[in-house]
């Protein structure tokens, strides 16, 4: 097991480069796609060997579960034994879990109040416009999703961003764009290397809703406008893990890529290339890191086996 248990502790740095270089380069559904999948691999990588750590660093401590033969002289041996190493793992695990337990608390707390509050809304259609002054439009999952709108923010546009806005919105919906940003949020939880692919897939989600917008509507310059307009006119609402129309970001950027041409559906950039090779350095570090824990991971199993049976 030896060192390589705490490459995958580390190793999420490898995605840190391809996060905007695959905002830039890839269609938005796949960057968004590609981002999650990355973190969310890094970061159960990242957990198991926090576990194998404890595991192994509390062997010897009054109450481990692991049988007695593990004190022996060739199990120590095989597998190095670090107290300390082993006592912080379970602190940083408790932190983990602690952390992960309180961010879905939020997320699915929100959601729960959120459709009480719409059982009384007047109305079953997929879009609920709430009396509130205050500019506001997200998404809301369930069953079934529901747009939610305020007269604020509707006052704000005209007729034709109206459309464009609704239509951003049924695309995180259909997308299940909340469940990506759930994802990389608990992603960020396990390991606070991975907490910039949180706007990276933020910034992604909402290219991607843009771009579905504009596809329906249409109007691309109308879909710019709607963005622009509403980003100058809201207030960001408290809407842990889900997707605001106009929450705080890149805007400019969301801006420019709609007045510019369609994004290509291909495939990554050539290796060459810039963006080739944060891929190529992020593809690297997933797969060492998940070949480091499942090595790791083995070597514990056998170890134990050995011992236990041996």
């Amino acid at each position: 097991m030896g060192v390589f248990v705490y490459l995958p502790l580390i190793l999420p740095l490898t995605a840190l480069p391809v996060a905007r270089i695959a905002a830039q380069h890839l269609h938005p559904r796949n960057a968004a796609l590609l981002l999650t999948w990355v973190g969310a691999t890094l970061a159960s990588c990242s957990t198991l060997c926090l576990g194998l750590v404890m595991v192994v660093g509390t062997a010897q401590l009054p109450g481990s579960p692991l049988p007695a033969s593990w004190s022996d002289d060739e199990v120590r041996e095989a597998v190095p034994y670090d107290e300390v190493a082993g006592k912080l793992s379970i602190v940083a695990l408790a932190v983990v879990f602690a952390t992960c337990a309180l961010t879905l608390g939020r997320h699915f707390g929100f959601r729960v109040r959120a459709h009480r509050a719409l059982a009384a809304h007047p109305g079953g259609s997929e879009v609920a416009v709430l009396a509130d002054e205050v500019p506001y439009a997200y998404a809301l999952p369930g069953s079934p999703g529901r747009v939610l709108v305020s007269t604020g923010m509707l006052n704000g546009l005209n007729e034709a961003e109206r459309g464009a806005l609704l239509a951003h919105e049924r695309a995180h919906l259909a997308g299940k764009h909340h469940r990506l940003l759930l994802t990389v949020q608990l992603a960020g939880c396990a390991n606070p290397l991975l907490r910039p692919l949180r706007s990276a897939v933020g910034y992604c989600t909402e290219r991607w809703a843009d771009e579905e917008a504009a596809r329906v509507t249409g109007d691309r310059r109308t879909t710019a406008r709607a963005v622009g307009r509403a980003a100058l006119i809201s207030r960001r609402a408290e809407v842990p893990g889900l997707a605001a129309f106009a929450e705080a970001g890149p805007v400019p950027r969301r801006v420019a890529a709609l007045l510019g041409p369609v994004p290509s559906a291909g495939g990554w950039p050539p290796a060459l290339t810039t963006a080739g090779l944060a891929a190529l350095v992020a593809a690297a570090g997933t797969a060492a890191s998940t070949l480091s824990a499942l090595n790791a991971a083995i070597a514990l199993f056998l170890v134990l086996e050995s011992a236990t049976y041996g």
